[in-house]
């Protein structure tokens, strides 16, 4: 007789090879968004901007914003095209290793099943370019979803993400296609038959396999996207493109046991811009520049090794220890000084930089107390930079320099407590500080929007912050509250910095012509910050939530010797005051409603607080339907009462504008 002995065979889940958040993150000021949320935005930087805490650098998200003005930074301290703030996938930095900006049309919502803002919290873990925090996508590992949606002017987009197993593995996929005729972004009597639509076409893709060995995790991944976008002015447009490659194995720390992480990835990527100088009565453009291509690279590397231990002095015990590496280099390619119908010179602009740090991090955590904090070293180099500029016609250089080789080391650090104080109640403080190097785009590359130039700077050196806050917060079944004080200064900040007015011919920036201005990358001074932050959610009777926030950022500019007429100035792009309120009515099981405001205080377009993008408001509304567990059908209006809101402001006084009202209809189905 044959006998069958029964087995029980322990299911094996694949995951993407990744650490978990470490528990000290819970002592800072983090803010999680969930499949949910983002589900509810097409673009991941809108989502973000959701959040007053998030500043992008312009008022308009990526449907309209040129690749280079994408930048993004936390607490309106000081928002720029480079962006302040590190942006990671699973580890990854998502910033361009040219510009530092992020294309965001290369991560669809569809693809991350969470992300978590991590406000000023230093360099920590994240070395270089947190310096006023990071934003860390998840990317997804379990179940798929499919969108589809039109959209008024001509919009369509398409994206999904999903996967499935093969075998012990698991391969997941997303894609993304959108397409928008777009906007005139100078309306009205202001506008000429040189104002033309932002019109977009965007692709991206990435696959993933994610396979266990042993107890490790391994994750492949490659990715690439294609973007091609109008300016507003005719024969003015803009591409961006490139792919990934990273490579990762991990394995989860459990009690008792280390954890660690490694990863190596590759960074390629092109971007191509045509300026123009626009005429007086916005009738004509006359060509300006044509930066044909910018091919650069990024590469790195990074380690982490975790522990964590029960029964120290009562408590649980983290902690890690880590390093990375990071390379960039690239140069801009670029025909200039369009004379008699030609462009008559060219240029090639670029460099290396690299960045390399170790830290140490570790937490302490009982029924009451989080105790987290730690060290960092780092050390920066610019090197091989180089400009040079010849005669098309006669191939005679006209200029010809070569840099001389920079570095220096930053120590940063920071610690934070975390109180429980009962009854849903807790208190928290912090310290940090972080840096931002310079981009090689800050270094070496002059660029040109309408008739205002600016020039690079390559002695520019990194930016530092140091900061301090104190929060304390409520989290109860149907309501929560959070307040937070903080105090940030950034020694060294690179500004963009007026130092003449057109017309006129400038030593290395050529022509300036009439109603524009000379400006250059400067380390110009300290910006100080301080501020509030408020949120409150709280639920009704009847499927009704309310939500608000608000924050209030006062930075002001210290131009020193250096930049002495920036002093007592707001940063360019920093409004003081940004509120958020919702009205979220879930009318039935079938049928959900909301509405969301959002204002925002004035800013100013330029470091010299001549040019006032007004005060605005802005009304979205969105109406979801629920066909089935799985499907789901959404009309939505942006900018539901077509408010005008200033993103841009020329020497003239003609302003551009973000999207007017936009109606859009979708579908949604996951598994």
């Amino acid at each position: 007789m044959i006998e069958f002995q029964a087995h029980v065979v322990d299911e094996v889940v694949v995951t993407a090879a990744r650490l978990p958040p470490a528990a000290g993150e819970a002592a800072f000021s983090v803010i999680r968004l969930d499949e949910a949320a983002l589900a509810r935005a097409d673009r991941l930087d809108e989502a973000l901007s959701a959040v007053p805490a998030v500043s992008l650098f312009r008022r308009t998200s990526s449907l309209a914003a040129n690749p280079t003005t994408q930048g993004i930074s936390l607490r309106a301290i000081a928002p720029s095209g480079a962006g302040r703030t590190l942006v990671t996938l699973d580890g990854v930095p998502m910033n361009d290793p040219f510009g530092g900006w992020v294309i965001w049309s290369q991560t669809p919502t569809e693809s991350l099943e969470s992300l978590d803002i991590v406000r000023g919290a230093g360099a920590g873990p994240y070395g270089a370019g947190a310096l006023t925090g990071v934003i860390q996508l998840r990317e997804r590992e379990r179940g798929g979803v499919l969108s589809s949606s039109v959209a008024e002017r001509g919009g369509a987009r398409l994206a999904g993400a999903g996967g499935f197993d093969l075998g012990p593995a698991r391969l997941t996929a997303s894609t993304l296609y959108e397409t928008s005729d777009g906007y005139t972004p100078v309306r009205g009597a202001a506008a000429g038959a040189a104002d033309t639509p932002l019109n977009l076409e965007a692709r991206a893709a990435a696959l993933r396999l994610d396979a266990p060995l042993g107890q490790i995790s391994v994750s492949l991944r490659a990715s690439a996207y294609d973007e091609e976008r109008g300016s507003g002015l005719a024969g003015a447009r803009s591409s961006a493109s490139g792919h990934l490659l990273s490579a990762t194995a991990a394995r989860r720390a459990e009690e008792g046991r280390y954890g660690w992480r490694l990863q190596a990835w590759r960074r390629e990527s092109d971007f191509a811009n045509t300026s123009v100088a626009v005429a007086a009565d916005r009738s004509t453009t006359t060509p300006a520049n044509d930066q044909y291509e910018t091919p650069a690279t990024g590469w790195g590397v990074n380690a982490a090794l975790r522990r964590a231990t029960r029964d120290i002095a009562g408590g649980r015990l983290e902690w890690e220890l880590g390093a990375d590496a990071r390379f960039n280099e690239g140069e801009t390619r670029e025909r200039f000084r369009f004379m008699q119908g030609a462009f008559t010179r060219d240029r090639v602009a670029g460099g290396e930089t690299s960045v390399a740090g170790v830290y140490g991090e570790g937490s302490w955590s009982d029924d009451l107390w989080l105790v987290a904090g730690g060290l960092r070293l780092d050390g920066w180099r610019n090197e091989n930079g180089r400009r040079r500029e010849w005669d098309r016609a006669t191939g005679s250089p006209t200029l010809d320099e070569s840099d001389p080789d920079r570095s220096g080391e930053v120590v940063s650090a920071r610690l934070a407590a975390r109180r429980f104080i009962g009854g849903g109640w807790a208190a928290r403080a912090a310290a940090y500080s972080g840096f931002r190097p310079a981009s090689l785009n800050e270094l070496h590359r002059p660029f040109r929007v309408g008739n205002d130039l600016t020039e690079a700077n390559a002695a520019l050196v990194p930016e530092t912050l140091q900061g301090i806050e104190a929060g304390l917060a409520f989290e109860g079944p149907i309501s929560a509250f959070g307040v937070n004080l903080f105090w940030n200064r950034i020694e060294d900040a690179i500004v963009n910095v007026t130092i003449a007015e057109g017309p006129g011919t400038f030593p290395r920036a050529g022509f300036v012509p009439a109603g524009g201005v000379l400006r250059q990358r400067q380390n110009a001074g300290t910006i100080e910050a301080k501020g509030v932050e408020l949120t409150a959610r709280q639920a009704l009777r009847g499927g009704l939530t309310l939500n608000g926030a608000l924050s209030i950022t006062d930075a002001r500019m210290d131009g020193g010797s250096a930049a002495p007429q920036l002093t007592g100035l707001r940063p360019a792009q920093a409004p003081i005051w940004s509120a958020t309120g919702g009205l979220d009515w879930q009318a039935s099981d079938r049928l959900g409603l909301s509405l969301q405001a959002r204002y925002e205080s004035k800013r100013f377009e330029d470091d010299l607080n001549s040019r006032v993008l007004e005060a605005a408001v802005t009304v979205d509304a969105r109406a979801e339907w629920r066909a089935g567990p799985r499907t789901l059908l959404w009309l939505a209006a942006d900018n539901l009462f077509d408010a005008e809101v200033e993103v841009s402001e020329t020497a003239g006084g003609v302003a551009g504008y973000a999207p007017p009202r936009t109606l859009s209809l979708g579908l949604r189905l996951s598994y």
